[in-house]
């Protein structure tokens, strides 16, 4: 078993950092086993923005929005949007560039995303939402907080940093992060017809388990990685981390989000720093722990997740 591997590395590592700063159509679907949402759910394509969102809803109650990250798409969120639409409108889209979403040239920072979301609710019909949120998901859910606060209730903010937020840039001297500057055309000719090697590196070192990220999912989420521009969007998501932290840090001088937010991190990946990497961003933090899991929470341990986010919005 891999432990204290995940999308920041060492938990020691950040720890001692913390003490030292002192505080459509296509050729893939939802069809592996796991991957599948419900006939219930509705697919539509939501064009806003300058790109058409691909998105997945279902379920009745209050609304709640999934955000996906890199390495995956909003497939990843069944087995909670599952759970969660016994009494709640679900609503899963794939950000911009990734999964059945479009591939428009640019749009990849964070702030741009946020107006994404914005319209695929208004599309829906849908005022106000919580929203969960993974890795780069974090990225626009922070943003969508920060320029939408008016239409979200709650942000649940797992397993990974936000750009320009706390300790940002000791962060990015860890150097199990090279990905977050691995980019542009010749990497793209390096990982063409290579995305399920690029790709596997990522579900195996950022897993405490890597057993647990089925054979099913790799080879779905490969087919999608493999699609036309979707590469090319992956590595411009990480490019506009210099837009997204300057963009955040001009929020931040005026003040944090307000709303209540649960900061999760994998036992064995972010764990407890995901709180106090948040806790520079937000005033109202709730630490939690998803146990015996890495980075990838929703294939190592989907059970405690879903109770842990379940628990949050219910209180």
């Amino acid at each position: 078993m891999r432990t204290h591997l995940g999308l920041l590395g060492l938990p020691g590592f950040l720890g001692s950092l913390a003490t030292s700063l002192m505080l459509s159509v296509a050729p893939a679907s939802a069809s592996a086993q796991g991957l599948d949402f419900p006939a219930s759910f509705t697919v539509r394509e939501v064009t806003t923005n300058g790109a058409t969102i691909h998105v997945r809803s279902g379920g009745t109650g209050p609304a709640v929005l999934l955000l996906h990250g890199y390495g995956e798409t909003g497939d990843m969120w069944v087995p909670l949007a599952v759970e969660l639409a016994r009494d709640h409108t679900v609503i899963v889209p794939d950000l911009r560039g990734l999964g059945l979403s479009s591939k428009p040239t640019g749009g990849f920072d964070k702030k741009t995303q946020a107006g994404d979301v914005s319209g695929v609710l208004a599309a829906l019909g849908v005022q106000q939402a919580d929203v969960v949120a993974h890795d780069i998901g974090n990225m626009v859910a922070f943003q969508f907080a920060a320029q939408y606060p008016e239409r979200i209730r709650k942000l649940v903010l797992i397993d990974a940093p936000v750009p320009g937020v706390g300790p940002w840039e000791e962060i990015l001297k860890n150097p199990l992060l090279w990905h977050f500057r691995f980019g542009g055309p010749d990497m793209e000719r390096l990982v063409a017809g290579r995305e399920r090697i690029y790709l596997d590196r990522f579900w195996n070192e950022f897993s405490a388990s890597p057993a647990r990220f089925s054979e099913a999912a790799r080879v779905h989420y490969a087919k999608l990685y493999a699609l036309p521009g979707a590469m090319h969007s992956g590595f411009a998501q990480f490019a506009a981390f210099d837009q997204d932290a300057i963009d955040n840090r001009a929020w931040l001088a005026n003040g944090k989000l307000k709303l209540p937010v649960l900061a999760l991190g994998g036992e064995k990946s972010f764990g407890p720093m995901m709180a106090t990497v948040m806790r520079a961003g937000a005033d109202n933090v709730t630490e939690g722990i998803v146990p015996d899991s890495g980075h990838w929470i929703m294939e190592e341990n989907p059970g405690a997740t879903t109770k842990l986010v379940r628990d949050f919005l219910a209180r």
